[in-house]
């Protein structure tokens, strides 16, 4: 079976992945929420902790596209987008970080994150696939996750793969400073800091080999095969890796870089299957319109969020509110109880933004870095 030029089921995968993560990060209360719908306390993952590493191996996939649709571009010239794409990205993270700009302590100001993840792993994977062949990109993903985890055994204090005491923690200490680290422990300690960047590079880049395998396989149902057998490889040696480098989306342990990356594998073969193969398509338009506005569809439930929280005032009570609390508390949590409403109050979230995206989306507008 002959394959589209362009991946359908990619784009509902981002969409898939752009709504889960909308719902998770926009809960009524951190204090009642779903367990799947929490990270892992340290080690281990949930459904949660598999949206971060599916936007990065999705990014993979589609930098392969990308780049195989301008490989009779000069060299010097594909590096300069590469890399203005990459700051634009990682610049649109550190302006919503900033938002809404007033009072801004930059002394305190935290200065990576989501987006600047995703630019700088995108910049540094896609360096490699132009200067690096196929065997050296394989060579070189192997050398960082075995890599990564002798620094994190060597350079860690007693428990190297605490919270306390990670070499990636010390590291970003160092070059960054406690003000600019993330602070959500209760310490100093940044889950997008400098040295976990390079096994989120891996993840990028399995997703890379991945639509390679897709592209250069004649037939679509071989391809799934395919991306079915490495997927369960990629797993299975991530799981029996994590019995002594545990898996950790935190420290994005190279454990935890094969587990996500062989579930996103599965998951993309099984689209592809009900999608292009069984041609089932008519329920996809929803995950469209999120997958091919994913930047936009984050940034928006962003704005939303921190809006809602700037919004504040003291009522007659001498109570303390901000816009967000006053929706979960005054709207959802009373008619549908703590836990459901404040899972209603991210699907409103989800709502809110599908109904902003539906609209570019009739009108063919899709927002490109």
């Amino acid at each position: 079976m002959k394959k589209n030029k362009r991946l359908l089921a990619l784009d509902v995968f981002r969409g898939a992945t752009m709504m889960l993560m909308i719902l998770v990060n926009t809960p009524g209360s951190w204090s009642y929420v779903y367990p799947p719908f929490q990270h892992a306390e340290w080690h281990g993952f949930t459904l949660t902790d598999l949206v971060f590493p599916f936007f990065m191996w999705i990014v993979g996939v589609s930098m392969y596209l990308s780049m195989h649709a301008q490989k009779a571009k000069q060299p010097a010239s594909r590096l300069r987008r590469l890399w203005k794409r990459a700051f634009k990205i990682f610049m649109i993270g550190t302006l919503l970080r900033a938002f809404p700009f007033v009072g801004l302590a930059l002394g305190k100001f935290r200065i990576f994150g989501v987006l600047q993840r995703i630019g700088l792993a995108y910049g540094i994977a896609g360096t490699m696939v132009m200067k690096l062949s196929q065997k050296q990109l394989i060579i070189s993903s192997i050398i960082i996750l075995f890599g990564y985890w002798g620094v994190l055994l060597f350079f860690g204090g007693a428990d190297p793969f605490s919270i306390e005491e990670n070499a990636a923690r010390l590291l970003d200490i160092k070059v960054l400073g406690e003000g600019h680290m993330w602070h959500g422990h209760g310490l100093a300690f940044d889950p997008e800091g400098i040295l976990s960047t390079f096994p989120s590079v891996v993840t990028i880049l399995l997703g890379y080999f991945s639509a390679r395998l897709i592209k250069h396989e004649k037939d679509l149902q071989e391809a799934i095969k395919k991306m079915l057998k490495y997927g369960v490889i990629s797993l299975g040696l991530g799981l029996l890796w994590g019995q002594v480098f545990p898996i950790n989306k935190a420290l994005w342990t190279s454990s935890y870089v094969l587990v996500t990356a062989g579930i996103a594998s599965l998951v993309l073969a099984f689209l592809l299957w009900v999608i292009d193969v069984r041609g089932l398509r008519k329920w996809t338009t929803p995950f469209q319109v999120f997958g091919k506005n994913a930047i936009l569809g984050f940034a928006l439930s962003g704005l939303i969020v921190k809006t809602l929280l700037k919004v504040k005032w003291v009522d007659a009570a001498g109570a303390k509110w901000n816009g967000y609390s006053w929706v979960f508390k005054k709207g959802f949590a009373p008619i549908f109880g703590n836990m459901n409403g404040s899972l209603l109050f991210g699907v409103t979230t989800v709502g809110i933004v599908g109904f902003v995206l539906w609209l570019f989306w009739r009108k063919g507008v899709f927002l490109k870095v």
